[in-house]
């Protein structure tokens, strides 16, 4: 869309540029096999790939290249979405992690903390947060095992490049789970309408770069249990981060998406702005157990260390005092604050922080801007910063 006062493509995106006919022809797109011939077949314009073919595809640098630039055209101006038939091919080993999670989800949902996650409220199904830490702490031969597998690493450094940070989180849709609303996801799938349009375009586009998300098959999934719910080429809609919270998108996202029949062992990657959302599972007896992948860039990260807590302490009576007297504005004292406090709250342990009002827990910058509304006492301040420290902790 172009910006007619400035004559040049729109930096700011809001509701006006989401025109969802000009969606739907963007989605009409088809998905040639020709293009990705490493592929078995096209599957809802989803490209569909053999573990075993993959696995000695991979063992060849030369031949890895290909079939990793392969994925990485999926990803960015493809379908966004690959799925790898047997990408496990050792199911004992498969159901020794899922024996090892299902231990982790009875002894969390006996503590009752009451645990839900961004979607769903808790009992509606089982989510392990941090499985990725948590399995190897429990069974750590098991968690080498099961992390050594060579087409997770060639897949996320075909998207993320070497670095790459992996995350689990084991999730549980029971028989009767509905489905979840559409969504992109994290970074910029984690905020609302009216923060997404004080990020410019550009980083609109950076943060369907940032991560990769995927998903390993612990269960059979046939499509009546509900597996994820796709939109292919919806990742590469520019203005999508707004578009999927509209209600007009998210009807058609409705009559439009694909689901993938996932057998035990299948793994799914896709761009994190491809509209998705879990599907609904009707059956009567089938628990769709997933565990799902967030896998971050390296490039996600500052270049020194701060302490943001220790900062944020020092100048505070100074602010309380330049903005009672009114030596700074409202507005150069909010400048002051986005300076100092943390204002990103991930990454966030989502056992104690979970955000049940909304998809993430308040920042530190939350915090200071509370303080100085309300006039808080320095030592109250130290307090909540504490606390909200204290919950950064992955155990």
């Amino acid at each position: 869309m172009l910006d007619q006062q400035a004559g040049h493509a729109a930096v700011w995106l809001d509701d006006r540029d989401c025109d969802l006919e000009a969606f739907k022809r963007h989605v009409a797109q088809e998905t040639d096999a020709a293009d990705y011939p490493h592929a078995t077949e096209i599957v809802s314009k989803i490209p569909v790939y053999d573990g075993e073919a993959m696995r000695r595809a991979v063992a060849d640098p030369a031949q890895a290249r290909l079939v990793m630039a392969e994925w990485n055209r999926a990803f960015l101006s493809g379908p966004g979405i690959i799925a790898i038939r047997n990408g496990y091919d050792d199911p004992a080993l498969v159901d020794a992690v899922t024996e090892q999670l299902n231990a982790i989800i009875r002894e969390e949902e006996a503590g009752s903390t009451g645990k839900g996650d961004h979607f769903a409220a808790a009992g509606a199904n089982s989510r392990i947060w941090n499985a990725h830490e948590k399995l190897c702490m429990k069974a750590p031969a098991l968690y080498a095992r099961y992390n050594a597998n060579e087409l997770t690493r060639a897949v996320s450094e075909s998207w993320l490049g070497s670095g790459y940070q992996i995350t689990f989180q084991a999730n549980v849709v029971r028989p009767g789970g509905k489905a979840q609303t559409a969504h992109r996801d994290y970074h910029m799938g984690f905020q609302d309408v009216e923060t997404l349009k004080r990020y410019p375009a550009s980083q609109h586009a950076l943060s369907a770069s940032l991560t990769l998300q995927g998903a390993v098959a612990h269960s059979d999934m046939p499509v009546e249990s509900g597996p994820t719910k796709l939109l292919p080429y919806s990742q590469s809609y520019l203005p999508g981060y707004i578009a999927v919270l509209l209600p007009q998108f998210r009807a058609f996202f409705e009559e439009a998406h694909v689901q993938l029949p996932l057998e035990k062992g299948d793994m799914l990657f896709f761009n994190p702005a491809t509209f998705h959302a879990a599907g609904e599972n009707r059956t009567a007896d089938i628990h769709r157990f997933a565990n799902l992948m967030q896998i971050g860039s390296a490039y996600g990260r500052s270049i020194e260390i701060v302490d943001r807590s220790r900062i944020t302490l020092a100048v505070y009576e100074e602010l309380q005092l330049l903005q009672e007297s009114g030596t700074l504005s409202a507005r150069e004292v909010d400048t002051v604050v986005a300076a100092t406090a943390e204002g990103y709250p991930f990454p966030a342990n989502l056992d104690i922080d979970s955000p049940l009002s909304g998809m993430a827990p308040p920042s530190q910058q939350d915090v200071l801007r509370q303080a100085l509304a309300e006039g808080w006492e320095l030592s109250r301040l130290k307090q909540a910063i504490a606390e909200q420290n204290a919950r950064k902790r992955s155990h």
